[in-house]
């Protein structure tokens, strides 16, 4: 377990004070170009340093014709050069002082024969000089927290909990926009590891399991090729935080992609499946369930059981969801005697008091979003919770309309009744220590949603993938526990 944060070979890449940057020019179409303007544009506020030589200002900064011209020893270096000079580059930085490195390029160990031995010399040079790297054959580093985008896409500036260390980079940056427009979410940090020549996935673990802002940590593997570090720094961080890794070698075909994609010789599906639940880490089985997991563990405190209650004011949803619980695992107890004289009040006649409860309508539509479901967390048999959301705004303001608002006043009062009652779930939750998902059909276009989300109540598209990511956060307290148990304890 690292003693701090900043004994991490990654601390300085994913925390850089200054960069100098190789392969940016005045040449937009060029990725390192991209690159870089991305930096810009996120808004950085370190210092960079452009290395070209013979530009003298590259996208409107000073350039420099050689690393050893810069007026400091920056703390990282970002290579997206020909792959034929990157070695003497990575040598010059090594001169230079400048002990971590991010190579973007590629054409490596991934196509074999003379990238294998140019990968080789890269290693030898960074041991020399003391460099850690990532790649090469990779996208970048992102940290939202300190408005660090050095990845060729444009992110959504949103800051968030979801770490991620990667072997693909377009699970890095293609998922800017899936995560900010489905939870309202950034990542925390996310490393596009590539061939991992030298800083690999066990270390991607290790840093996101210190770094603060991270509540949860996807893995997208191809192959691991430090087993047993691996599994020592997952054991080690799932006893605080949990890991959700989607493996992608394990099928022929999947194994032959691995093998051109970063030249990683990936083993067989039942390996991996043992190598996670012996490190305590969560499997997902495509990229949605990757994130939807995040999303959910990083949101919600760990259910006591596998027992939950569902609200919902429609029966096809409702069970929709409970067909989902009972193949995720989730059982649905029958409500308590005390809980069902607690609903009465609020229960229509045409309402069901069956788990799921189907309210059909509410007598006052603000019991569905503090009254019913306090009601039911604290039902002692419920270890958790799942809400269908279906409000819409247009149904609020009818309502105003209905209660004889002043048609000027309507958009405050609507914008007012959102925020209450999202901070009222959102209260809920916090105070009874149990997780409460919600599942709707609206996205966060719907200013409901995404007022429930940015209050820290998780909203899956579907009642199928809550009912998942739920049995994810009973899985995970299931492994953890497990974990607690095998630890050694330290002689007093």
């Amino acid at each position: 377990m690292l003693a701090t944060i900043s004994e991490s070979p990654l601390y300085r890449i994913a925390r850089p004070e200054s960069i100098a940057f190789f392969g940016a020019s005045n040449n937009f179409s060029a990725m390192g170009s991209s690159i870089l303007n991305s930096i810009l544009t996120d808004g950085y506020e370190g210092r960079i340093f452009p290395v070209h030589p013979r530009e003298k200002k590259v996208l409107d900064l000073a350039a420099y014709p050689r690393v050893r011209d810069l007026p400091e020893v920056p703390d990282l270096a970002y290579i997206v050069l020909p792959t034929k000079i990157v070695a003497e580059t990575l040598r010059a930085c090594g001169e230079k002082g400048i002990r971590r490195a991010v190579i973007v390029t590629a054409g490596f160990n991934e196509v074999g024969g003379e990238g294998a031995a140019r990968q080789d010399e890269i290693k030898a040079i960074a041991r020399d000089y003391g460099i850690r790297f990532t790649g090469p054959n990779c996208i970048g580093v992102v940290n939202s927290h300190i408005k660090l985008n050095a990845t060729f896409l444009p992110s959504l500036k949103r800051p968030g909990f979801i770490g991620m260390a990667s072997q693909s980079g377009s699970f890095i940056t293609q998922m800017f926009d899936y995560l900010g427009t489905r939870y309202g979410q950034g990542f925390s940090t996310g490393f596009s590891l590539g061939n991992e020549a030298d800083i690999d996935m066990a270390d991607g673990i290790r840093y996101l399991g210190a770094c603060p802002e991270t509540r949860a940590i996807a893995l997208y593997i191809e192959s691991i090729r430090r087993g047993r570090a691996f599994i020592e720094a997952a054991r080690e961080v799932s006893l605080t935080k949990p890991i959700v890794a989607f493996y992608v070698g394990g099928s022929e075909t999947g194994k032959k992609a691995c093998l051109s994609h970063t030249g990683s010789m990936a083993g067989p599906d039942r390996l991996y499946d043992g190598v996670f639940k012996q490190s305590g880490i969560i499997r997902a089985r495509s990229v949605e369930e990757m994130f939807d997991f995040c999303y959910a563990l990083g949101a919600c405190p760990l259910p006591e059981g596998n027992r939950a209650v569902v609200q919902t004011h429609s029966g096809g949803p409702g069970a929709a969801a409970a067909d989902a619980c009972g193949r995720s695992g989730i059982a649905l107890p029958a409500l308590s005697p005390e809980t069902l004289e607690k609903l009465a009040p609020y229960i229509p006649h045409t309402g069901s008091v069956n788990n799921p409860v189907d309210l059909t309508f509410t007598k006052n539509p603000l019991d569905y979003f503090h009254a019913i479901p306090k009601v039911l967390l604290e039902e002692e048999a419920a270890d958790s919770m799942l809400v269908y959301f279906l409000t819409s705004v247009s149904m609020i303001q009818r309502a105003m309309v209905g209660l004889g608002v002043p048609q000027d006043a309507i958009g405050a009062q609507v914008e007012k009744f959102i925020e209450e009652q999202c901070a009222s779930l959102a209260a809920l939750m916090a105070s009874h220590n149990k997780p409460l998902l919600g599942f709707s059909f609206l996205t966060r276009d719907n200013p409901f949603i995404a007022g429930l989300q940015d209050k820290g109540v998780p909203v899956l598209p579907s009642p199928e993938r809550a009912a998942r990511a739920l049995g994810a956060l009973v899985e995970y307290g299931r492994l953890r526990a497990k974990l607690a148990r095998s630890k050694p304890r330290v002689p007093a």
